[in-house]
C-alpha cells in the first residue's frame, strides 16, 4: 500500500503540515465548550463559527478565532508533544484541512514532526520522542463540523524544525540536493528560527551539529506580544490573531522585542558567524524582523520564499531524500 509522507512543523504559533500536493497552516488555537451554540442577534453580524472537532476527549473549537467561541486552552510547555487533549484537536483540524484541501488520505501517513531543540536535549529527550510516536502512531478518529473522519498514521520520525529548515535550502522539491548549495552541507551553516515560542539557533558542519552554537530560548514572538500587551488584555491566540490582521501597535514593542532576539544571537554566536558559508532565516518572526535582521550578517543571511512553511517543506524533503536512497 502506498505511504503519504507529510513534514508536520509542531509549533506553537501553528500547524504547518507538507506534502506531495503542497502546504497549510492552521493556527493553534484551542477552545473548550465548543458544543454550545450562540444566538444571533437582529442588527448584529452573525460570526462564521472556527471548525468544531468532536474527539475521544470532548467538545472543541480550533483554528483563527477559536478563542472567541470558548474557554482558551493555552498550555505551550513541553507536555503538549504527547499528545495533550488540545493537540490532537489540532492534529484533527490539521489533517481535517488537508484532507478539504488535497483530497481523501486513502493510505497511511508517515509522518516527520519538528520539534523544539529543548524537547530534542537532555535526560528526557528519549521519553519525548517514545511519547511523541505513542501518541500519533495509530488511527485517530474525529469529527470536524458533523462530518466523521479517519485517518491512520503507520510511521513517525522525529527531527528537530531547525533541521527543516536546513534542508529546506539544501533540497529541490524532489529532495535533491541543489548543486550550488550542496557545498554548504560540508562547511558550517548557521540556521536561526523565530517561531511563536522559541528562537532556536543551530550551526551545521560536515553534517554533524557544532553543539556549542546551538540554543533554544523563549524569545519568540510569544515575546512580543506579551510586552506589546503588557497589561493582559487578550489570550495569546488573540494577540497573535491580531497581529496577523495589523491590529497590534508595535511601534514601541518591535523594537524591544528585537533588542532581546540579536542580544540572544550575538551571546551565543558572537561574531563566528563571519565563518559560516551561508545563515538561514525561517519563522514567522522572520516576516517582522526582514527589514533589520538579515542586514546583521553582512549578505551571508538567506530568506526562504516561505519562511513559515520552510520547516514542514523541508521536513517532507527529507523524506523525499530517503526515498532515494
Amino acid at each position: 500500500m502506498q505511504t503519504n509522507f507529510i513534514g508536520f512543523d509542531a509549533g506553537n504559533g501553528a500547524i504547518k503540515l507538507y506534502g506531495a500536493t503542497g502546504g497549510l497552516e492552521v493556527l493553534s488555537q484551542v477552545s473548550t465548550n465548543g458544543s454550545k451554540q450562540v444566538v444571533s442577534t437582529f442588527g448584529l453580524h452573525k460570526q462564521k463559527a472556527p471548525m468544531h472537532i468532536l474527539n475521544p476527549y470532548g467538545s472543541f473549537y480550533v483554528g483563527a478565532g477559536a478563542h472567541d467561541w470558548g474557554r482558551p486552552v493555552e498550555s505551550l510547555d513541553a507536555e503538549r508533544n504527547n499528545g495533550t487533549p488540545e493537540m490532537e484537536s489540532l492534529l484533527n483540524g490539521s489533517l481535517t484541512q488537508l484532507i478539504k484541501c488535497y483530497g481523501e488520505l486513502t493510505s497511511p501517513l508517515s509522518l516527520v514532526i519538528g520539534l523544539p531543540q529543548e524537547a530534542l536535549t537532555g535526560d528526557q529527550a528519549n521519553t519525548t520522542r517514545d511519547s511523541v510516536r505513542r501518541w500519533l502512531i495509530g488511527t485517530h478518529t474525529w469529527e470536524a463540523d458533523d462530518k466523521p473522519y479517519a485517518v491512520e498514521i503507520a510511521d513517525v520520525k522525529i527531527a528537530s524544525q531547525v533541521t527543516g529548515a536546513l534542508f529546506d535550502y539544501l533540497l529541490d522539491e524532489n529532495g535533491k540536493f541543489i548543486q550550488e548549495r550542496k557545498r554548504a552541507f560540508t562547511e558550517e551553516v548557521g540556521v536561526i528560527s523565530i517561531g511563536f515560542g522559541t528562537v532556536e539557533m543551530l550551526v551545521i558542519k560536515n553534517r554533524a551539529i557544532v553543539q556549542r552554537f546551538t540554543l533554544g530560548t523563549a524569545s519568540g514572538v510569544r515575546r512580543l506580544l506579551e510586552i506589546a500587551d503588557s497589561q493582559k488584555m487578550y489570550s495569546l491566540g488573540e494577540s497573535d490573531l491580531r497581529l496577523r490582521q495589523g491590529k497590534v501597535d508595535l511601534s514601541t514593542a518591535l523594537p524591544i522585542w528585537e533588542r532581546e532576539v540579536t542580544g540572544v544571537i550575538e551571546k551565543q554566536w558572537g561574531n563566528y558567524w563571519k565563518r559560516f558559508a551561508a545563515i538561514l532565516l525561517v519563522g514567522g518572526g522572520t516576516i517582522l524582523l526582514k527589514n533589520t535582521l538579515p542586514y546583521r550578517f553582512n549578505g551571508k543571511a538567506f530568506i526562504p520564499d516561505d519562511p513559515i512553511l520552510s520547516v514542514a517543506r523541508g521536513l517532507y524533503k527529507m523524506t523525499l531524500s530517503n526515498k532515494e536512497k
